[in-house]
């Protein structure tokens, strides 16, 4: 075997597909983050950081991601996501919820589904439960007094990799739909 090829079997990539919001919804999102009452054990993650993931790819070696970039490209129509629901999760996730998943997130995350299987890579069994991750070990958190109102039109997708370094804990590798 080649040595590049080793070095890159050695060091996969740690993939996923997410919706990645602008400015405007990071800056909602952190209006809300702040609401919250923290306890001092919660890992808050920080606004750049701040996604939703619709398909968890794992580690993948690294000379698949010229396919994988042209082979998850899939049509998608925009759609809008309303918030308001706040939630501790188990293991003291501190998350934050559309208040209903539209036509067009279920298509997208469908269609995304048919283009990991078609290149061999698995999918979650488990229902699809949109939400952006605001805290990790945030049992003890207490939620906002009010709900989060605020909506996001969403016209594109992103191939993401966790870089496993906190000062950029993820990195877009390629831009789907009219966010590019």
């Amino acid at each position: 075997m080649p040595q590049s090829r080793q070095a890159a079997d050695r060091d996969p990539a740690r993939l996923f597909l997410a919706l990645c919001p602008g400015e405007d919804v990071q800056a909602a999102l952190a209006v809300h983050s702040d609401a919250w009452q923290w306890n001092t054990d919660a890992a808050r993650y920080a606004p750049p950081d701040w996604h939703i993931t619709l398909h968890f790819l794992g580690s993948v070696p690294r000379q698949r991601l010229d396919e994988l970039r042209s082979g998850l490209a899939v049509p998608m129509t925009p759609f809008e996501l309303r918030f308001g629901q706040s939630e501790l999760w188990r293991h003291g996730l501190a998350v934050l919820l559309p208040e209903a998943v539209p036509e067009g997130l279920q298509r997208l995350h469908g269609s995304l589904a048919q283009a990991l299987q078609r290149l061999g890579l698995k999918t979650e069994a488990r229902p699809y439960r949109p939400h952006f991750t605001l805290a990790r070990h945030a049992a003890l958190a207490q939620l906002p007094a009010q709900p989060p109102m605020f909506g996001w039109h969403v016209d594109g997708y992103v191939l993401m990799e966790s870089t496993g370094d906190a000062s950029q804990r993820y990195r877009v590798l390629q831009r789907y739909g009219s966010v590019a």
